[in-house]
C-alpha cells in the first residue's frame, strides 16, 4: 500500500533522510520507531504529501503522492502538532471534512459521539484540552473512511482508558476495512501491542524493517550455567552482548531459539533459560550498536 523507495531530503545543508526505503502492506499497522531526530515525522509528512522530496519516490496505493488530490483523499494524518481553523467547532471541521473527503460518513460520526462524551461539539476546538482535541482529531479521521491512516505520536496526552478505547477503534477499521495503519511512536510497549510490522529509523534510513514476529524470533536472551564455564554457540549465532555472575552467563543472541538450546545442551547445563526479547529491549539493543551507550539495559 505504501512504498518508499530511495527517498532524500535536506534542509540548508543538514540531510534528514538519506534514501529511505519502506514498504507497508495493504491492512498491515506498521510501526516506525527511532530516537528523536531520526526522520520519522519528515518520512511522514513526505508519505503524505506535503514535502516534495529531493529525490526519490513515494507510491500510496500505487499512485505517485506529491499534489495527487485522489490519492491524498484516500489518506487521513494526526500529526504530533494538531491544525484546526481558529474559530472552528467539531461540527465546522466535519463539514470541513466533507467537503475534502468524498466518502466522509456523517452517519458514522453521529453513532461515534457516545465514544466521546467529554467533547462539546458546539465549543471552539483550541480552548479544549489537548488530549480532547486528540480526540476529534480521531473521530473526524475514523469518519472520513481513509485507506491509509498516518499517525504521529497519536496518542500522546490521552488518558489510559482513552488510549485503549482509539486503539480498538482503529484496530476494528483494519479488520473490517483493511485499513492500513502507519503509526510512529515513543511508546514501543504500546506498539507491541498493536503493530504486526516495524520499522526502524536511525540517522535518515530505515535499518530494519520486519514483521513483529520475525524481529522478536531471532534475537533472544538466554541464561545459562554449564559446569565446563562459558557456554559456545554455533558460528552462525551472532552474540550481541555477554555478562557473567560466577558461573551463570546471560547473553542476548541473534538466532533460532531452539537451534541455541539444542547448541547449549551439549554442555549440560544447569540453568537454561530463553526469554524473548520485547520491542522495547530489541530496539534499546540495535541503537545500542547504532551509537548508544546503553547495552547494559537489556542485562
Amino acid at each position: 500500500m505504501i512504498q518508499v523507495r530511495g527517498l532524500e531530503k535536506s534542509f540548508d545543508g543538514f540531510a534528514a533522510l538519506c534514501g529511505v526505503d519502506m514498504h507497508v502492506k495493504k491492512g498491515a499497522i506498521y510501526g516506525l520507531v527511532g530516537p528523536n531526530g531520526a526522520g520519522k515525522s519528515t518520512l511522514m509528512r513526505h508519505i503524505t504529501g506535503v514535502y516534495r522530496a529531493d529525490a526519490g519516490e513515494v507510491y500510496v496505493d500505487g499512485q505517485a503522492v506529491y499534489e495527487n488530490r485522489m490519492v491524498k483523499a484516500k489518506m487521513a494524518y494526526i500529526p504530533d502538532d494538531l491544525f484546526y481553523f481558529m474559530q472552528a467547532d467539531t461540527m465546522e471541521m466535519k463539514r470541513f471534512y466533507e467537503g475534502i473527503y468524498p466518502n466522509f460518513d456523517a452517519k458514522l460520526f453521529y453513532r461515534m459521539q457516545e465514544f466521546f462524551p467529554g467533547i462539546d461539539v458546539k465549543r471552539n476546538i483550541r480552548r479544549l484540552s489537548k488530549g480532547m482535541q486528540k480526540q476529534v482529531a480521531f473521530w473526524l479521521a475514523i469518519c472520513a473512511k481513509p485507506k491509509v491512516l498516518i499517525l504521529d505520536e497519536p496518542v500522546d496526552g490521552l488518558d489510559p482508558v482513552m488510549r485503549r478505547q482509539i486503539w480498538s477503534i482503529i484496530m476494528s477499521e483494519v479488520a473490517e476495512e483493511q485499513m492500513t495503519v502507519l503509526v510512529s511512536s515513543h511508546n514501543l510497549r504500546e506498539l507491541e501491542d498493536v503493530c504486526d510490522h516495524v520499522g526502524i529509523m536511525h540517522r535518515g534510513k530505515v535499518i530494519i524493517e520486519r514483521s513483529l514476529s520475525d524481529l522478536q524470533g531471532n534475537v533472544s536472551k538466554i541464561q545459562v550455567a554449564c559446569p565446563s564455564g562459558m557456554p559456545k554457540l554455533p558460528e552462525n549465532f551472532e552474540v550481541l552482548h555477554m555478562s557473567n555472575t560466577g558461573r551463570v552467563y546471560t547473553m542476548v543472541v541473534k538466532g533460532d531459539p531452539k537451534e541455541a538450546e539444542a547448541a547449549l545442551a551439549v554442555c549440560s547445563p544447569t540453568i537454561v533459560d530463553i526469554l524473548p526479547l520485547t520491542l522495547e529491549e530489541i530496539f534499546i539493543y540495535e541503537m545500542g550498536g547504532a551509537d548508544y551507550e546503553v547495552k547494559d539495559i537489556l542485562l
